[in-house]
């Protein structure tokens, strides 16, 4: 019955879809006659490390200790309260070079760290000497000294595809090295940290407390990611992790190794994801990509004549899928490098070169303030005006401020805010309320309209 049972198994497992041969070598290997992944995880635990952080982190100060009636009252010691409290975390990490005894783990396990001790599968200790950390990224690079190292080879992780088998391994609890597996559930993924570049690999093979810093594998045996987040609400594994990709570590570690930072540069563009809606509204023929909204003076993209509107499509080859997707690339790129970019303008296909430098911040803001203005039928809930006098906009920007915006209207639900500057109507400039008036009577049901918010630029879909 049990030599039944594992023929079934064996042949499902076999008759999902198209199975990588590495799966397929992987359980057709056996272990007491019963298919198995250990053959695989032999090959790769040895290469996933323990690491124990000791640190400290500055004490909380409160004021109450510093009064002396308060001191007395409650009989607080009158000794000094301590700059610093002692820390202790634990987490894991990968070797990924045995040679130089390189090992990537996560910003947040070394974080504040004054030690770092890493215990490998044999159950040696060693410290390690940190060469550098990212925490927009977060990814750290350490180094040990040892013989006899295992390393894990770097797989491509632009060639992953949701519902591709992965394996992550880890320290979870401090439990000890922990394997688990489950499938790619989405590729992407964003938003856990407004300021960091992320593009995650999603999973559900279970990544719980303390697997921060181990690998996430392919049924190569090959690295596909470094595990870093989970979503849990009670605290423990609930199907939602997510790993950094093994080409942004990659090159997060390349950045590292030579200047113990990394020197992330700008291309100097404001930015935002082309929408359907918005690529109907423009007459844009894709269906993905970033459109310009902003272009810094004195920028590379200047340089390059890169101008509002493009829409990229791809860089150094890479398609772009959207605005955090290009902005992860552009974050990773070294400054001085030259890139290629390939955009969209009025329908046809250019590319445009440049060179990575630091970007010279904007001079373009917004005021408000003032009341009273005019409405107009296809900007429903919006109310208009030429720019006054004493708005900072006046004389420097040339187009319509919105005076106020009725929170129940259509075009608060579109994006429009007041002090938002009207600059442009698909992509045509406006220069005054009358202009705007006239180009909106030649516009569709659906249009864009080019905004200054601050010191962005953004387009806003009306319908």
């Amino acid at each position: 019955m049990k030599s039944r049972i594992s023929l079934i198994v064996a042949c499902a497992m076999l008759s999902i879809g198209t199975v990588t041969p590495a799966f397929a070598q992987a359980i057709a290997l056996e272990h007491d006659g019963k298919p198995s992944l250990a053959p695989l995880m032999q090959h790769v635990t040895p290469a996933v490390v323990n690491i124990a952080v000791e640190g400290s982190v500055e004490a909380p100060n409160n004021p109450l200790f510093d009064d002396p009636f308060f001191r007395r009252f409650f009989d607080v010691p009158d000794q000094q309260q301590p700059d610093r409290i002692p820390q202790q975390a634990a987490g894991s990490g990968v070797i990924v070079d045995a040679k130089n005894g390189y090992v990537l783990t996560n910003h947040h396990v070394i974080e504040n760290a004054d030690k770092i001790t890493v215990t490998l599968s044999d159950r040696r200790r060693l410290d390690a000497k940190l060469i550098g950390s990212d925490e927009g990224t977060d990814v750290a690079l350490l180094q040990v000294d040892a013989d006899g190292l295992s390393a894990l080879d770097f797989a491509d992780s632009d060639d992953l595809e949701v519902g591709d088998y992965v394996i992550a391994i880890g320290n979870p609890f401090g439990l000890g090295q922990t394997v688990t597996s489950g499938i790619v559930s989405a590729l992407g993924r964003s938003g856990l940290n407004a300021e960091g570049y992320e593009d995650f690999i999603q999973t559900d093979a279970s990544i719980n407390p303390g697997n921060s810093g181990g690998a996430l594998v392919d049924l190569d045996g090959k690295l596909v990611g470094i595990n870093s987040a989970i979503i849990s609400p009670a605290g423990g594994n609930v199907g939602i992790g997510f790993a950094i990709p093994s080409d942004m570590a990659r090159s997060v570690m390349d950045q590292l190794i030579h200047y113990g930072k990394v020197q992330r540069g700008l291309l100097g563009i404001t930015i935002q994801d082309l929408t359907p809606d918005l690529a109907t509204a423009l007459d844009i023929k894709v269906d993905q990509g970033a459109i310009v909204t902003q272009v810094q003076p004195g920028s590379a993209a200047e340089k390059a004549g890169i101008a509002a509107g493009d829409v990229i499509t791809a860089l150094n080859g890479h398609e772009i899928s959207g605005s955090t997707d290009l902005r992860n690339r552009i974050g990773l790129i070294r400054v001085g490098e030259e890139i290629e970019i390939e955009a969209l303008r009025d329908g046809r296909s250019r590319t445009f070169h440049a060179t990575i430098n630091e970007a010279v911040a904007g001079t373009v803001s917004s005021g408000g303030g003032e009341q009273g203005g005019t409405a107009l039928d296809k900007l429903q809930g919006a109310q208009l005006s030429d720019i006054p006098p004493g708005n900072p906009n006046y004389q420097r920007t040339e187009g319509v401020l919105v005076v106020d915006v009725n929170s129940d209207s259509p075009a608060w639900r579109a994006g429009l805010r007041p002090n938002d500057v009207i600059i442009g109507v698909n992509r045509d400039a406006v220069t005054s309320l009358d202009d705007l008036k006239a180009k909106l009577e030649n516009v569709g049901a659906t249009f864009a309209l080019n905004v200054v918010r601050g010191t962005a630029r953004i387009f806003i879909v009306i319908q």
